[in-house]
């Protein structure tokens, strides 16, 4: 494996590889066993902007012995048109890998072509599948195991979240509903070709959440969506509030990928009593991360 481009491409067999090693990476957390990016250099392209995939990134490459470089779209060439394609031949002769936060999913296919390094998707408009290693870390750590557990996403069900939890329910045989409004339904197109009986849409949030075991929520209006009122309408009656949570399990979780918009998709109340899990998730992105950079390290 060279690259993590989309859970799309993953198989349960590296769902479960990456979460057991980010178990075993954050239990050594200062005595590592190993240092599999000693001598190596990466890099970070970021288009959007960050804080906990910024910093979880940069900590994980330091701690795996690497050293990394931080290159904002606005810093370097990208930013003034040169295509995707030539500055990853150029990195490719430079660094050791890339780690690209950006809009378009074509960009971070195409950098994994052109530089032929290891390339890591650390979020785009079509996936982020390194929140998705971090979730199914904090699953484990939380319930045992997502086995035999009902999975609710509640909001937009056709952004970079939702989809990565598709392909993870997909690939892993949990049971997943996205609640969302019916014109933030998946497309028809993309749900026929994900093919998974296990996997509903429903625009009822209550009836969603019933028996629920994991609530999970995300903001409403993804980065470069803001200001689009029309839409964040819609989703009045997708808030994760108390009286929603009544209809879950007893013993259920409640996820959040952040930044949290307090009393949008979740209120303040909610976060602040799951405030322990929901920081634990944060934190799970670098144990996660180093997992991926581990597997996909070119000696």
């Amino acid at each position: 494996m060279n690259h993590l481009l989309s859970i799309e491409e993953l198989n349960a067999d590296l769902l479960n590889e990456f979460v057991s090693s980010a178990v075993k990476l954050k239990a050594e957390r200062g005595n590592p066993s190993s240092l599999p990016l000693l001598g190596q250099t990466w890099a970070m392209i970021f288009t959007k902007s960050s804080t906990r995939t910024r910093v979880s990134f940069e900590v994980g490459v330091r701690e795996l012995g690497g050293s990394i470089m931080f290159l904002s779209s606005n810093d370097i060439q990208l930013g003034r048109g040169e295509p995707i394609k030539d500055t990853a031949r150029v990195l490719g002769r430079m660094v050791h890998g890339c780690i690209i936060r950006t809009f378009a999913q074509q960009d971070v296919v195409d950098f994994s072509k052109y530089g032929n390094i290891p390339t890591i998707n650390a979020l785009t408009d079509d996936e982020h599948p390194c929140q998705i290693l971090a979730d199914l870390l904090t699953v484990k750590e939380k319930l045992g195991t997502w086995e035999g557990k009902k999975i609710v996403f509640i909001g937009d069900g056709d952004n970079n979240m939702s989809r990565s939890w598709i392909w993870a329910a997909k690939h892993l045989g949990f049971e997943l509903v996205i609640a969302a409004p019916e014109s933030c339904h998946p497309p028809i197109k993309f749900m026929d070709k994900v093919n998974a009986d296990n996997v509903t849409l429903t625009s009822d949030p209550i009836v969603a959440c019933k028996d629920a075991d994991i609530i999970n929520t995300d903001v409403w209006l993804s980065m470069g969506q803001e200001g689009q009122a029309e839409k964040e309408v819609l989703f009045g009656a997708y808030q994760v509030n108390s009286e929603l949570l009544t209809h879950a399990n007893e013993d259920h979780i409640v996820l959040h990928c952040l930044p949290a918009y307090r009393d949008k998709e979740i209120t303040e109340e909610v976060l602040e009593k799951h405030a322990d899990t929901i920081f634990q998730q944060a934190e799970n992105r670098l144990h996660a991360q180093k997992a991926v950079l581990a597997k996909i390290a070119k000696v």
